[in-house]
């Protein structure tokens, strides 16, 4: 969906001040399980951040039902929300690509339509989930790429991914979560006895992982452990949820500023790192901005500069900020030329082949691909 909002960041890029979020979670008993809403909630409030939020989440139920559901369109509507999370039934977004796009995809569309038109500001989250723990044995013989657990995940990830990329939304990548969980510790089961809902290790590890989305910041530390999980669990569980989501936060389509730089004289380019943003505002500290996306700037001088991206999303509803400094060193001889490299022609700001000419900007391209800026005094 459009988004409409500038992020200021100052490194490192996550922001640590006390939020508030209001969040409505979508989806089925993979959400209800062991109060999963109210997890994420004491995950925050351990960090003095609050969650308020409200749920709809019968039973099995599909994208299709939630898209006529009056109580799901009723929620969406109440109010201003901040995040809506959005959770398919456990199969669904599994099947082949072709049964995805006619069953899924079009309820998945019309439910962002809905959250768009309530609030162009709230950012969709489509809540990535898990493969079943042996894969979906009812539905194997029809589509053998899910007998397998890791074959469903590997399913789950590509049409998740697919709804967040095409909505312009956000992903809980829940599902790599538990993933890595796997690969770490086959031995802490996630799973509930009927090897397709969590056990609480599960759902403490989908809330995690949700924290991180939502507020940005990493779950390591919390003091909130649910009955039943010792300080040690609690710890690589936080740990596998922070590193998944804010390690890789442009997999997940999670909105951020980022840039790097490089430096050559008097230049320096600029590469937009940014993710899941709709502009770019550029301030390169000399009192000149750009609106490119990866934009390259000539400086008049030489000194430290403080270089400002502003990424802005849903209508500008939102923004983040990264802040880094860069060192600018023009030569000061015009004639001096370093003896690994050879003057190759002289140009004026056009382009154009050119002698020395006074009170002029030239620009000298040498044979190692330098470009040097020169200005030419009396």
């Amino acid at each position: 969906m459009r988004k409409i909002f500038f992020v200021v960041v100052f490194a490192p890029i996550f922001v640590f001040s006390q939020q508030t979020k209001e969040v409505l979670f979508v989806g089925n008993s993979y959400t209800f399980y062991n109060d999963l809403p109210n997890m994420v909630k004491q995950i925050a409030l351990s960090f003095g951040d609050t969650l308020n939020y409200d749920q709809n989440t019968p039973g099995g139920a599909t994208l299709q039902m939630h898209s006529t559901n009056t109580q799901t369109l009723s929620k969406i509507s109440q109010q201003q929300w901040d995040n809506v999370i959005i959770q398919c039934q456990s199969q669904e977004p599994s099947f082949d690509t072709s049964q995805v796009s006619n069953d899924v995809f079009p309820y998945a569309q019309i439910l962002i339509d809905s959250i768009e038109s309530n609030n162009i500001c709230t950012e969709p989250i489509f809540f990535m989930t898990w493969g079943r723990k042996y894969g979906d044995q009812q539905n194997c013989q029809f589509y053998p790429p899910i007998c397998t657990y890791v074959g469903m995940q590997q399913r789950l990830r590509e049409s998740y991914l697919d709804m967040t990329f095409n909505h312009n939304a956000t992903c809980s990548p829940v599902g790599m979560s538990w993933k890595e969980s796997i690969a770490q510790d086959s031995a802490l089961n996630l799973y509930s006895s009927d090897n397709s809902h969590p056990s609480i290790y599960g759902s403490y590890l989908a809330a995690c992982t949700f924290y991180a989305t939502i507020f940005k910041k990493s779950p390591i530390g919390s003091t909130y452990m649910p009955i039943g999980i010792s300080h040690a669990t609690s710890v690589s569980l936080q740990t596998i949820a922070s590193n998944t989501v804010l390690d890789s936060l442009s997999n997940w389509n999670i909105f951020n500023a980022d840039f790097t730089f490089n430096v050559n004289n008097d230049t320096a380019t600029f590469n937009n790192l940014s993710s899941n943003f709709e502009s770019v505002l550029w301030d390169f500290g000399d009192g000149i901005t750009s609106i490119d996306e990866n934009p390259l700037h000539i400086y008049a001088n030489s000194g430290n500069y403080t270089v400002l991206l502003t990424a802005s999303t849903n209508s500008n509803c939102n923004q983040d900020t990264i802040t880094h400094t860069l060192t600018i060193n023009i030569p000061t001889n015009i004639n001096s030329v370093e003896e690994n490299k050879n003057l190759l022609r002289i140009t004026d700001v056009l382009g154009r082949k050119t002698s020395f000419k006074k009170n002029k900007i030239l620009f000298y391209l040498f044979d190692n691909g330098e470009v040097e800026q020169k200005i030419v005094a009396e």
